[in-house]
């Protein structure tokens, strides 16, 4: 999984706002810091898809050292910098067969009932969250 780095700022309205550099024209906004690292993951994974959907190859993300030396950017004076993840969906299911103890299985059945999701979604939007929060 491909990690890009994200530009973050805050303007003077207090709203933040951040954008990739390795990611030209993907920007994402939110009212705290939580909500632009939510908001700059899914824009991330769009910018990508309609990359690849237009035909376009996605750039090969630089590291925090590669873009300070590049001097294009002004990191390191202001603003904050967090590397996320690019969580590309591919539109095409797959089986994987995993091993859970019969316990934790009730239990996410059950939450994927109360959700009225299947259990493969459950576990995909779980994996999807945990990916982020990795970020």
């Amino acid at each position: 999984m491909a990690r890009y780095i994200a530009v973050i700022e805050v303007t003077e309205d207090g709203e933040y706002q951040a954008y990739f550099p390795d990611a030209p024209g993907c920007i994402a906004a939110g009212d705290t810091e939580e909500e632009v690292v939510d908001s700059a993951v899914e824009a991330l994974a769009e910018w990508a898809a309609d990359e690849r959907a237009s035909g376009r190859a996605i750039p090969k993300p630089r590291s925090y050292v590669e873009l300070l030396r590049s001097g294009e950017y002004g990191l390191g004076k202001g603003g904050m910098i967090a590397t996320l993840p690019l969580l590309l969906e591919s539109g095409k299911s797959a089986r994987a067969n995993v091993s859970l103890d019969s316990g934790l299985l009730a239990d996410i059945d059950e939450a994927a009932a109360r959700h009225n999701i299947t259990r493969s979604s459950f576990l995909a939007a779980a994996a999807r969250e945990r990916l982020k929060a990795g970020a």
